[in-house]
């Protein structure tokens, strides 16, 4: 019987590793390394393409790889319509990938070194406005659990998949009321602020949430946790129920930053409580807004 192994002959009595096997072992450092499914699965398919490109061209291993393969399968991707933002997130993908290789000491030379991602428009964050987030609210008043979850969002800044992951002895409803979001994978957790208006919508879709033995906040009516696609597909529906187009979830996070800021809210303290690993990611937002010039040392409510 034929036995599978994970390098190729070499003349020079080196040991090359295939294609695949290089594949497989970088997808199960990802997932030992704690990083979230949706970018394993996003980093497992990018590196599947690159490397079906490469076996294509002959390239059986990562030892052959050069910058100019990589440039190249690149460069086809712009060809075939790919967009500048999905050909720099393959490459960041690929230098991820090479960065293993070099650390595993498959590799000796860093050939994904020498590539350079696209330029890549930075599209300014879509921030509802008062209007708008009140015929949100509006829109969603007859359903507490929805209501709950927007106004969660909204007062918080949490990202979706925070929102699903939130358990109920997470929240403090004494005062001072805060909410502690959870770590998840890579991202850090943090204690946040609850002010009145969170609270308040928190407590009435308590009144009407299944009681089912779960710590999980928001569940469906068999006690399940909700999934982030049907929190997503429920916000979806209720945007075009209020009229607001060109919406989606995550605006509301926008909404929380740059609303706070434009308040005058002191950058560090938004920054933190958004979870932004770099204060230049909340800095951004300045330019969207025009900021108060009281600084306030207390978030108020949207």
């Amino acid at each position: 019987m034929a036995v599978t192994t994970a390098y190729l002959p070499d003349p020079r009595g080196k040991n090359m590793l295939k294609l695949d096997i290089a594949h497989k072992d970088f997808v199960r450092y990802l997932k030992d390394s704690g990083k979230s499914s949706s970018t394993v699965i996003a980093y497992s398919k990018d590196i599947e393409q690159l490397t079906e490109h490469l076996f294509k061209q002959g390239i059986n291993s990562v030892q052959e790889i050069k910058t100019e393969h990589l440039a190249f399968f690149m460069n086809k991707l712009t060809k075939e319509n790919f967009t500048p933002k999905s050909v720099s997130r393959k490459t960041n993908s690929t230098k991820t990938f090479f960065r293993f290789l070099k650390m595993q000491n498959h590799i000796t030379d860093n050939a994904a070194d020498g590539l350079k991602h696209p330029k890549v428009e930075i599209k300014a964050p879509r921030i509802l406005s008062r209007l708008e987030y009140g015929a949100l609210r509006d829109a969603a008043k007859d359903d507490s659990r929805t209501f709950a979850i927007i106004e969660v969002l909204l007062q918080t800044g949490v990202t979706i998949s925070e929102l699903a992951q939130i358990k109920i002895l997470d929240i403090e409803f004494n005062e001072p009321t805060s909410l502690t979001v959870p770590k998840i994978n890579t991202r850090l957790g943090r204690p946040i602020p609850l002010n009145k208006a969170a609270i308040a919508a928190i407590k009435s879709y308590q009144k009407d949430r299944p009681d089912m033995k779960t710590d999980f906040l928001f569940i469906t009516k068999t006690g399940k946790p909700l999934l982030i696609r049907n929190i997503r597909a429920t916000i979806d529906r209720y945007f075009k129920a209020a009229g607001i187009i060109k919406a989606k979830v995550n605006d509301l996070r926008h909404t929380f930053v740059a609303h706070h800021l434009s308040q005058g809210a002191n950058l560090l303290t938004v920054s933190k409580i958004a979870g932004h690993k770099r204060l230049s990611t909340t800095e951004r937002y300045l330019e969207y807004i025009e900021r108060s010039s009281e600084e306030k040392t207390e978030l108020g409510i949207l």
